[in-house]
């Protein structure tokens, strides 16, 4: 998505040799015009396939599912919990996700009520890299015994092992920039 890769190399911020911060137009502040031409473009990548559901972890994807489930005929998005709280269900899908920006690792949770059986869900998020937020949630998809029908990426880091664990389960990866790698503060695309 040339759009996109523009945007990167205009306003993205690379931090040694893996960060690269989008958080001017992405998963900070949001540039809407673009999220919306992002939501066009999982459209279009996923065009036939039915979906049910598009799923996210909170909180920088819950924008961008948002967004992209009105050219889905607008389903329903849900979100995997981070944190427990007295709002959410005792009955809940959950795994653990490790996060490579905030070196981290959370009991993520959806309820069991938004996620059912042979439903098709899309699988949505902004940035791809050990891939390990992504296999959490299709593990969690897998729990309710509902379908994968796709992962959509805003942002792939392709120098790191993501997609090729996400492929190993038999899941289709659709990113929209992928970074081949990041070098004297430049961004270098596949």
């Amino acid at each position: 998505m040339n759009l996109l890769k523009e945007r990167i190399v205009k306003d993205g911020k690379v931090r040694g040799n893996n960060v690269l911060k989008v958080d001017s137009f992405l998963n900070h502040q949001m540039d809407i015009k673009l999220m919306n031409e992002i939501g066009k473009e999982f459209r279009r990548r996923f065009d036939g396939e039915k979906i049910d559901k598009i799923l996210t972890i909170e909180a920088s994807g819950i924008a961008i599912a948002g967004i992209a489930s009105q050219y889905f005929d607008y389903v329903p998005v849900v979100f995997a919990k981070k944190t427990e709280s007295l709002n959410i269900d005792n009955e809940v899908f959950e795994c653990s996700v490790h996060s490579f920006t905030k070196r981290k690792t959370y009991k993520v949770r959806v309820s069991k009520s938004f996620l059912k059986e042979r439903e098709r869900v899309l699988i949505v998020d902004d940035f791809l890299a050990t891939g390990c937020a992504t296999i959490g949630l299709i593990d969690i998809v897998r729990q309710a015994g509902a379908e994968v029908a796709g992962v959509g990426i805003v942002i792939e880091k392709g120098f790191q092992e993501g997609r090729t664990e996400i492929e190993k389960l038999g899941v289709r990866v659709e990113s929209l920039a992928i970074v081949e790698k990041m070098e004297d503060s430049k961004v270098y695309f596949k």
